[in-house]
């Protein structure tokens, strides 16, 4: 008699690479001297920005995001109010120990833009028109004027 075994259906545990690549990326932009450090400000920083960014895009910017940032994001409760950019940076100063408003700046840039690489220019645009002023320059970018067109259309 031949005994025969079916095969293994147990896979190995599941790798987020995408997060590992957010993360290295982060360190080399932020300077932060270990992975853990960036790693620690990018869970800061995604979820902070969680609260802030609502509807479509916050849906497609979690789809766009790897698994561990995507839960990040998606699992803040919305904001009563929005921040603007320096009560924003204020907000995350406030959550990491020993931060001061220029350090927290350098997280919150850090962090957003890394966070452009990935979702894309034009997910980008559209939770920049969703945020106040001053965001264009956490995530890289020049804040250009709003148009009179654009802001007829807000």
């Amino acid at each position: 008699m031949t005994v025969t075994t079916a095969p293994s259906t147990i896979e190995a545990p599941r790798t987020d690479t995408g997060w590992s690549e957010l993360i290295e990326k982060v360190r080399d932009v932020g300077q932060y001297p270990t992975r853990a450090e960036a790693e620690r400000v990018t869970r800061i920083v995604l979820s902070a920005l969680g609260g802030h960014v609502v509807g479509d895009e916050r849906v497609d910017l979690a789809r766009a995001l790897p698994e561990a940032a995507a839960r990040l994001i998606a699992a803040q409760i919305p904001a009563t109010r929005p921040l603007t950019a320096q009560e924003f940076v204020d907000s995350v100063a406030a959550r990491i120990e020993g931060a001061t408003p220029a350090t927290a700046r350098w997280d919150v840039s850090s962090v957003l833009s890394v966070l452009q690489k990935f979702v894309g220019d034009d997910l980008v645009d559209r939770v920049l028109r969703q945020l106040p002023p001053g965001y264009a320059l956490l995530f890289g970018r020049a804040e250009l004027a709003r148009s009179m067109r654009e802001m007829s259309l807000t």
